[in-house]
């Protein structure tokens, strides 16, 4: 069922590849995803905006509750290492520690950290 908020985009162009010259294929992590200049370019200016980005589409903002004290902890999953890569790259620009707990998660969960990626992101309303 739709919503009355909804609206239909839609685009058809030859010059999509222009724009995502990552799209392509078969999986994304069994292909290289790098950026083009221009798209540095954009990361760099933007990165709080990229970072909240990865957050929304392939990560989580969870309060873990450790023997009765709760902390906030971010995750981000993803089985390609070039985004993951892309991730803690956009994360150290901004000065944010991370740990990689798992082969295919980063988790950011110092207090001033999660403070940092709050400002941000914070919880989704």
């Amino acid at each position: 069922s739709r919503k009355d908020n909804c609206v239909d985009v839609v685009l058809c162009s030859n010059h999509w590849p222009c724009l995502f010259p990552q799209h392509g294929p078969g999986r994304k992590h069994h292909r290289r995803i790098a950026l083009e200049p221009w798209q540095e370019a954009i990361v760099k200016e933007a990165t709080e905006d990229f970072v909240r980005g990865l957050i929304h589409s392939d990560g989580c903002r969870v309060v873990a509750d450790d023997r009765g004290v709760k902390s906030i902890r971010y995750h981000f999953t993803n089985h390609s290492e070039d985004i993951l890569g892309r991730f803690t790259s956009a994360l150290d620009l901004l000065g944010i520690p991370r740990t990689r707990s798992t082969k295919y998660v980063v988790s950011i969960y110092r207090k001033a950290a999660t403070a940092r990626l709050d400002e941000f992101i914070g919880p989704k309303v």
